[in-house]
């Protein structure tokens, strides 16, 4: 027993030896700054470069009735909302197709994918100059076919859904390979015993493909969900948070308050709320997408 003991305490000595350059990385980078930032929340000013004063909870009290807060949030609800629906349904579609035997599948793969890698600042110069108003060829080509021209970044009413739709046409590739990878993963068996059945490729879609792409689904929304919800490079590059602050969406509203206003203990509670709203979310989405499946 005392042998047994004695390796396992190797074992366990040897694991955290392993694991101590993870473990210090997320001290150092992740919960040291939670925990620094949970602090600064509690002050009003400039805790962490400058004068500062208790303020215990007023930030959060302020946060919460504050008008911008709330329509910053809603802004961004909706934006996470859309962007992770616009990504995920035409990426499984997509990937449906592209999983079969069709000619060039890896080159259209290639292409589909391409955005995903580059750079969101070459993308908003790119998406800038496609729809200016005046010189873009998306209006160009509007105009040719004797349609109105549109000001897509400069109208309130077209700048947000503008934003959402450049942002899934970039993340769309990402969502897309990831499907593939698991319908190619679905054993050929229960699609060989549904023709056997006599099903049509809507019914083996719909209740063979889709179903057992759930955890792959419950990934997908999640990291989509989350990457939304704090996304600031859309809005700061695209419109920067305008026009008429159509587009100031939550993540841009903590920046322009805590480096532009320099009132961080206000944009500390803002940001900790934030993480709140994650989390809460995430929950949700693993308890209703989140069921087992067998094969």
């Amino acid at each position: 027993m005392k042998s047994l003991n004695s390796h396992q305490g190797r074992q366990a000595t040897f694991a955290y030896i392993v694991l101590s350059p993870a473990i210090l990385y997320f001290t150092v980078y992740f919960f040291y700054p939670i925990a620094v930032e949970l602090w600064a929340s509690f002050f009003r000013g400039q805790p962490l470069i400058g004068d500062s004063e208790f303020a215990g909870f007023d930030n959060y009290m302020q946060a919460l009735t504050d008008e911008r807060v709330r329509d910053a949030f809603i802004r961004t609800a909706v934006f996470a909302i859309c962007g992770t629906i616009g990504t995920l349904l035409p990426a499984l579609c997509l990937a449906a197709i592209l999983a079969g035997p069709v000619k060039a599948a890896t080159t259209i793969r290639a292409i589909i994918f391409f955005p995903y890698i580059i750079s969101f600042v070459i993308v908003a110069l790119m998406w800038k100059s496609i729809l200016d108003p005046y010189t873009g060829m998306l209006n160009a080509m509007l105009a040719s076919l004797g349609l109105p021209i549109q000001n897509w970044l400069s109208t309130p009413s077209t700048a947000l859904p503008t934003i959402i739709a450049v942002t899934v046409w970039k993340d769309i590739g990402y969502a897309m390979l990831i499907y593939i990878a698991a319908i190619q993963s679905i054993p050929k068996d229960l699609y060989e015993a549904a023709d056997v059945d006599g099903a049509s490729a809507r019914q083996k879609f719909f209740r063979i493909t889709v179903p057992l792409l759930t955890p792959t689904t419950l990934f997908l929304a999640v990291i989509s969900m989350i990457a939304h919800l704090q996304d600031l490079s859309a809005p700061y590059l695209l419109t920067g948070g305008g026009p008429a602050e159509a587009t100031r969406l939550y993540a841009l509203h903590v920046y322009e308050t805590a480096f532009v206003e320099l009132n961080i203990g206000y944009a500390s509670a803002l940001s900790f709320l934030m993480l709140i709203v994650i989390l809460v979310v995430t929950a949700l989405q693993f308890r209703f997408l989140n069921r087992e499946i067998s094969y």
